[in-house]
């Protein structure tokens, strides 16, 4: 049998990039200040969730929701067994943060790219997918193997609906999930989060207020704000200024109310697996903060987000620094920065680590290299998930890029990386697509997107995928 996979897929690429735009117009982020029984997570992720349902639903296919926090789809051909491939993508969006050019809740096309939080990560790639299935569906194919499509709706934070989906349902026989890179990704780093809280005490003449940087543990923070009371607070317009000076990525403003300083500083915004790609605001503001006048507390945690967390992407100065030949180096993130005199105030570290270390061992780095003044340990916050690996010869793996050097032309190799995919809730799970090698990796960043062309391929790569993998032993 010859299928013409890229024809059919130019068939439908109207229809997908008209769906885009209407599921880039749903704010998809979590939002526990607004979560309710009808929306465990908020209402964003269930109304990301109910409106793929009713796309689906146009298309004749059923779409379950569980708990309105996570949804499935199954086709199952004449012919095919109980068991079933997934395909696993996710409706949840990151918070849009600052920095964009155009609303980041309404898509814009633009030189050949289409714009919006989500285009990338992972509307766009999960509809790539999904109309995959749908050209298997509706060719009728012949298949081994059922196939069911799982949206997630919290995958940017804590996994929740895919963990309750995958306590409750039958598990998958294998599957991938289009939210990484072709042309594979086999292989993921171990991921988790650290936070270490205190009192947020500063009782000099010179007082930390308030600091505030980052929305998410997994995201280069790109804006950082401080507020100082004190005297003589002119002086700190005029050498941040100078301090700005040379530092081309960087931007800010300084603005004095009677004691008050406000300072602001723009940095750039990345994703957290890759933070050597940001500019990360907040131990940025810190470092120039840092030696300042500033007393206890508020000194320790300047000092250490602006001397040893800061420009510190492998955790060498944090001595937890790691690495291994299949899964390269740790990579650290500091997340989330929050200061207030008085009160509760704590440093996020979001770490993906190799399998030469471990999470007992990072913990034992981190709390090493901590302020000594700081008597709280650093502790795990939520889940750790250990590191993941299918063998490239395993036959998943295999067909999976032969496709793609079939579909494209061009090499095709396997791949570890420091994201974490829902492909790693399967034994015999993996990232497949959708960013392209020779694309701009725009993630978790302001003016996210994704080239329409590339939905195109994605889409024709996907189908074939899915049929081929539904074949498999």
């Amino acid at each position: 049998m010859t299928i013409d996979w890229k024809s059919e897929s130019s068939k439908v690429q109207k229809q997908l990039l008209k769906d885009l735009k209407s599921f880039v117009a749903v704010k998809s982020v979590r939002d526990d200040l607004n979560s309710s029984d009808d929306a465990p997570l908020g209402p964003g992720p269930r109304d990301g969730l109910y409106k793929f349902s009713e796309m689906t639903g146009r298309d004749k296919f059923q779409l379950k929701i569980l708990k309105n926090v996570v949804g499935y789809l199954e086709y199952a051909p004449k012919g095919a067994d109980d068991q079933y491939v997934a395909i696993l993508a996710h409706v949840d969006v990151m918070p849009a943060g600052d920095g964009w050019e155009t609303d980041p809740f309404k898509a814009v096309e633009r030189s050949g790219k289409i714009f919006g939080r989500g285009t990338a990560d992972d509307k766009g790639p999960g509809l790539a997918a999904y109309y995959g299935l749908k050209i298997v569906r509706d060719l009728n194919l012949p298949l081994k193997h059922r196939v069911r499509f799982i949206l997630g709706s919290d995958e940017e934070n804590d996994w929740t609906g895919v963990n309750y989906y995958f306590k409750n349902q039958p598990q998958p026989l294998l599957g991938f999930s289009p939210d990484a890179d072709f042309p594979i990704i086999n292989g993921e780093k171990a991921l988790a989060q650290y936070e270490l809280h205190f009192a947020g005490r500063n009782s000099g003449r010179l007082k930390l207020l308030n600091f505030q940087s980052g929305y998410r543990t997994n995201m280069v923070p790109g804006k950082a704000v401080a507020i100082i009371q004190g005297n003589d607070l002119d002086t700190f317009i005029g050498e941040f200024k100078n301090y700005l000076s040379g530092k081309t990525v960087l931007s800010g403003t300084a603005s004095l109310e009677k004691d008050r300083l406000t300072i602001t500083l723009e940095g750039k915004q990345a994703h957290g697996a890759w933070p050597e790609q940001g500019k990360n605001a907040g131990t940025y503001l810190a470092e120039f903060l840092k030696d300042f006048a500033f007393s206890e507390n508020a000194k320790d945690f300047l000092n250490y987000l602006g001397t040893v967390a800061h420009q510190d992407p492998k955790g060498e100065k944090l001595g937890i620094a790691s690495t291994d030949k299949v899964m390269g180096n740790l990579s650290m993130n500091v997340g989330i920065m929050h200061f207030i005199d008085q009160e509760d105030s704590f440093i996020n570290l979001n770490i993906r680590f190799p399998k030469s270390t471990n999470n007992k061992q990072i913990l034992e780095g981190l709390n090493s290299s901590k302020p000594k003044a700081m008597k709280e340990p650093f502790v795990n916050k939520g889940f750790v998930q250990e590191p993941h690996y299918v063998a490239p010869d395993d036959p998943l793996v295999r067909t999976l890029l032969d496709i793609y050097q079939k579909q494209t032309g061009e090499a095709a190799y396997d791949k570890v990386i420091g994201g974490g995919t829902f492909g790693r809730l399967m034994k015999r799970g993996v990232g497949y697509g959708a960013l392209f090698p020779d694309a701009e990796a725009t993630m978790h960043q302001a003016n996210e997107n994704f080239r329409i062309a590339d939905l195109e391929r994605a889409t024709s790569i996907y189908a074939q995928a899915i049929y081929e993998i539904a074949n498999l032993d």
